[in-house]
């Protein structure tokens, strides 16, 4: 075989998977188009009681932490910031409008090491199981930059009703 024609091959084999990855994509997010993330702020006069600069990793199948979702303003991983306040959270990434997590929404919140392709130390994430409509959770895991993940999870695990833990496993 020439040169030519391996790279021929190369080549093809190339665009051949750039076109299934595309593929697999637009049938994710033809799969998932009936959600949308809550966009919104804080409501007005709404007391944040702690921020944390973050590295939003994905939102999956609640449970499935290898399952990513294609929910429109959730889709791809971004830096950001997580404001909590008792009302809910403000989840602001960069290139998105802002999303507010209502704390009734919010069912449980817990640390984690892996979601996606994203392997960190134990515990190293934080992930936040919410509501996405009236019957179907999910989950958007935040890996903190300047703080602990104890520290994120602890402070969303505030806007759990009282009667649970604030953390689950």
């Amino acid at each position: 075989m020439t040169r030519e024609g391996a790279l021929l091959i190369t080549v093809g084999v190339g665009v051949l998977v750039v076109a299934l990855l595309g593929w697999a994509w637009r049938r994710r997010t033809r799969r998932d188009a009936g959600w949308s993330a809550p966009f919104g702020d804080l409501p007005a006069g709404a007391e944040v009681a702690a921020s944390f600069p973050v590295l939003y990793v994905a939102t999956t199948r609640h449970g499935e932490p290898l399952e990513r979702l294609a929910v429109r303003g959730l889709g791809f991983r971004s830096r950001g910031e997580v404001r909590v306040a008792s009302a809910g959270a403000s989840i602001d990434l960069t290139g998105q409008a802002p999303i507010f997590l209502p704390a009734a929404r919010v069912t449980a919140v817990a640390q984690a090491t892996v979601a996606i392709d994203r392997v960190v130390e134990r515990d190293g994430l934080v992930r936040v199981s919410w509501l996405i409509d009236d019957d179907t959770t999910v989950d958007s895991y935040f890996r903190p930059q300047d703080a602990s993940a104890r520290a994120l999870a602890d402070a969303l695990g505030a806007l759990l009703p009282k009667n649970k833990t604030g953390h689950d496993a």
